[in-house]
């Protein structure tokens, strides 16, 4: 039994006993050393090492983030807090609103909306009229106002 040799050396090496390795070739040796001046040389030739600390692995917790990138684990579940609280309200209305006029200046530059429509539908937009984007198609559908 090496347990005060590997307590020692414990203290020694300023390592928990768990990481003290021991030479399987020297065992015999180690078993007479009964000093820490014994244990010290022994550290010294080698016959008795620090371990390295094992870490923790990142490998799932590099899988689980790739996957929360494709989409997964986003449900609502997995979810804590208001959804204010993951996007404030503020840049939800902002992309909203950069879609919706985006969308509004492409359909005048490709001459489906005349100044003046565009101007009232963007006033529309500005008041909060339209959701999305398919909302805005669908008055402007009910409306009559895209041109072929």
């Amino acid at each position: 039994m090496l347990r005060t040799q590997r307590r020692i050396a414990a203290e020694l090496l300023k390592c928990g006993e768990n990481r003290v390795w021991i030479d399987p070739e020297r065992i015999d040796d180690v078993a007479t050393a009964i000093t820490r001046g014994d244990i010290k040389r022994m550290i010294h030739d080698g016959v008795i090492k620090k371990k390295p600390v094992r870490g923790q692995s990142r490998a799932r917790a590099r899988a689980y983030q790739e996957a929360r990138r494709k989409g997964r684990h986003r449900g609502p579940g997995s979810r804590k807090g208001k959804k204010t609280a993951r996007i404030g309200k503020k840049e939800r209305w902002m992309m909203i609103i950069r879609a919706l006029r985006k969308e509004l200046r492409k359909l005048k530059a490709e001459g489906k909306l005349d100044a003046h429509t565009y101007r009232r539908l963007y006033i529309r937009v500005k008041g909060g009229q339209f959701r999305n984007k398919r909302q805005l198609y669908m008055f402007m559908q009910e409306h009559g106002i895209l041109k072929g």
